[in-house]
């Protein structure tokens, strides 16, 4: 079972449509992994995004599941550190201990560098993070969060992932009675994210 925001080894260019860009195929030659993304894809098949270099190199498709040979997921990360002194990885160190007692991963820039190794973060970038919300997390208690995570040294865009999908925290502890759920089969205005989209 794979969940968005896991990260994929085992990709090849074959498993590729063929009007993928040149930068496509170098990610996969070179042995990148791709991330799940959040959409419905065929039995056998998982929705997955191949990163480029820039920041616009996005590309959406899908890989066969018989072919995943190593997954991350972004609880995996949270440890995991680097000697690359960047804000991004400074907010990470930051917050570790903010949310120790939580189930959370890093995703985003960070978690793809944290996991290939691979070059992903600059001095601009944003820390991506996930925290897992089974049960409902109080507006209150998303401000004070928010609160802490205003206080790193970087933007912090913390996604929370409920049953049903996935909201922003900022989003979340704002005013707005409604807000936008992120899943599979797209994005819907709700007034709970905890609740199933009818």
């Amino acid at each position: 079972m794979v969940n968005a925001h896991d990260l994929l080894w085992g990709m090849a260019p074959a498993h590729l449509p063929a009007d993928a860009p040149a930068w496509v195929v170098e990610a996969i030659n070179a042995g990148h992994p791709v991330v799940v993304r959040r959409a419905i894809a065929e039995p056998g098949q998982v929705a997955v995004g191949v990163r480029g270099r820039l920041r616009e190199q996005r590309f959406a498709t899908v890989m066969p599941i018989a072919a995943v040979q190593r997954r991350v997921v972004p609880e995996a990360l949270c440890a995991v550190t680097s000697s690359r002194d960047l804000p991004a990885l400074r907010a990470l160190d930051l917050l570790r201990p903010v949310l120790a007692q939580q189930a959370w991963g890093v995703t985003g820039s960070a978690g793809f560098e944290l996991a290939s190794g691979i070059e992903a973060l600059h001095a601009q970038s944003d820390l991506d993070l996930i925290l897992r919300t089974p049960q409902r997390l109080e507006r209150g208690d998303a401000e004070d969060l928010l609160a802490i995570l205003d206080t790193a040294p970087c933007a912090v865009d913390l996604q929370l992932q409920t049953p049903f999908g996935a909201v922003a925290l900022r989003e979340w502890s704002g005013g707005s009675r409604r807000v936008l759920l992120k899943t599979c089969s797209g994005a819907h205005l709700v007034l709970d994210p905890w609740q199933a989209v009818a």
